[in-house]
């Protein structure tokens, strides 16, 4: 007799005021202690297009003065040598930006060009062959390295150009509801050094957002472990892994943490990459230039053996670790808290893991730290559909680490775009979710059998993050 009750009240509920029945609230949702402060003490509440900008509020004494520092040599431009600017020449003499903020705008993310021969916009074109290096690093296209350097210093001819081509596709939801994806196909062309090996694997590759790099590196190794399921011992479907890379520093393989494929072990050594790919500066771990097949970089003036000192990459390297993480929006609200169900429900959890506790690091601030990433950090393997094909130490080609979520709903504000995946083929979180496939297929899956209002929900929960 209960039931039926309970039953006849809520057909008029809905009768009356139009709701579906996942819109009727039996109990209220609360949200966990602490749950704003997504990046613990590093937690900075600010909603502007300068919300990925700010210094970890916990930061002190000199680590507090070098941040400044670090900020001027990450957001100013190189210069080409000789310049009276000695500290910052030595661009090129090929290069495809002009400074770290050209491809990590406001210290946000990078985005697809919008037109062909845009430059300048945070997405690069990884080349390389198959096989590896001794170092276990996969083998650079023979004649044009390990990427496409779409600019170059005066008097040299710049490697090439990429354009794309978008494919759509029609999905079709379970109820009824219809969305579009594209996929990217790209071209190289205006090759100046001669002709690209015809098994080039390319992997495009679009510049994240800055924020809690610290935290992640602070992150301790058994705790990534714990998460790593390689055999999938648990039944659950999910086989997280750690790639183990090459770190130039020991000399050693260590577990990566950052990059698209994780196949970097510290934010030290991502960045002094960048420096070296992305900006053709040299530095202690990366020394030589990059210049294709046949080019001699004598011939192009330099900014030194060095072009960047040790005590810069430092400072670039606390800059990077230590820029504050932008706290959750609206923790509170029903409709959040339903959407943060579903999206655990759809276990899109269990790689995107929601709170993990930081071990010791070299920065205080970031040490035991409580926060909320949305990552594991881990490779999963995502299926044919998102694979680039090719191999990246222990990531094979349809392997990718797990994005952390943080500052995901405030990149639109920054940066004045919503595109996501490793390519920003997506154009709304939703793309994103339903490029998923491989050891996602089922939370895709789940997601998509959601009536459209849960899933708002849920979209509205990840757009809080």
């Amino acid at each position: 007799m209960k039931n039926k009750i309970k039953l006849i009240l809520l057909i008029s509920i809905i009768l009356v005021y139009g709701c579906s029945k996942e819109d009727i609230i039996y109990e209220t949702l609360i949200p966990e202690e602490n749950e704003a402060f997504s990046g613990g003490e590093t937690t900075i509440f600010d909603v502007s297009v300068n919300a990925f900008g700010f210094q970890a509020p916990n930061l002190a004494g000199d680590n507090s003065l070098f941040f400044f520092t670090g900020n001027s040599l990450f957001n100013q431009n190189w210069v080409t040598s000789p310049a009276s600017t000695t500290a910052r020449d030595g661009l090129g003499p090929f290069f495809n930006a002009r400074a770290c903020s050209s491809c990590h705008f406001k210290d946000g993310r990078g985005r697809a060009p919008r037109f062909n021969g845009e430059l300048n916009h945070g997405l690069l074109l990884q080349l390389s062959v198959p096989g590896t290096l001794s170092s276990g690093e996969h083998n650079p296209e023979p004649i044009y390295g390990g990427q496409l350097q779409d600019q170059s210093v005066p008097d040299a001819a710049t490697e090439g150009i990429f354009t794309i081509n978008y494919l759509s596709k029609i999905i079709n939801y379970p109820d009824g509801t219809t969305t579009t994806l594209r996929t990217p196909d790209y071209t190289i062309t205006n090759l100046n050094h001669g002709d690209i090996a015809s098994n080039v694997q390319i992997s495009p590759r679009v510049a994240q957002q800055m924020v809690g790099l610290g935290l992640l590196e602070a992150i301790s190794e058994k705790t990534l472990l714990d998460f790593a399921d390689p055999n999938d011992l648990d039944g659950d479907g999910i086989s997280g892994k750690p790639n183990y890379v090459w770190n130039r520093e020991t000399k050693s393989k260590t577990i990566g943490r950052f990059g698209w494929k994780a196949n970097q072990p510290t934010i030290k050594q991502q960045i002094s990459a960048a420096f070296a790919g992305d900006l053709g500066i040299t530095s202690t771990l990366f020394p030589d230039e990059n210049c294709p097949e046949g080019v001699n970089c004598t011939d192009f003036p330099n900014g030194g053996t060095l072009e960047i000192s040790d005590e810069n990459v430092e400072k670039v390297t606390l800059y990077s670790s230590t820029l504050a993480v932008p706290g959750r929006r609206d923790v509170d609200e029903q409709q959040i808290l339903k959407g943060k169900k579903f999206f655990n429900d759809s276990k899109c959890s269990s790689c995107h893991i929601p709170k993990i506790t930081t071990a010791t690091h070299t920065i205080p601030a970031l040490a035991n730290q409580t926060i909320r990433p949305y990552t594991d950090l881990l490779l999963h393997d995502m299926g044919s559909a998102l694979a680039d094909n090719t191999p990246d130490f222990e990531a094979t080609g349809k392997e990718w680490r797990t994005s952390p979520l943080w500052g995901i709903g405030l990149i639109e504000t920054v940066n004045g775009h919503t595109n996501l995946l490793h390519d920003g083929r997506a154009r709304t979180i939703e793309e994103a979710i339903l490029w998923h496939s491989g050891e996602a297929e089922s939370s895709k899956n789940a997601f998509m059998n959601l009536s459209i209002t849960e899933r708002e929900k849920l979209l509205a929960f990840i757009k809080s993050l």
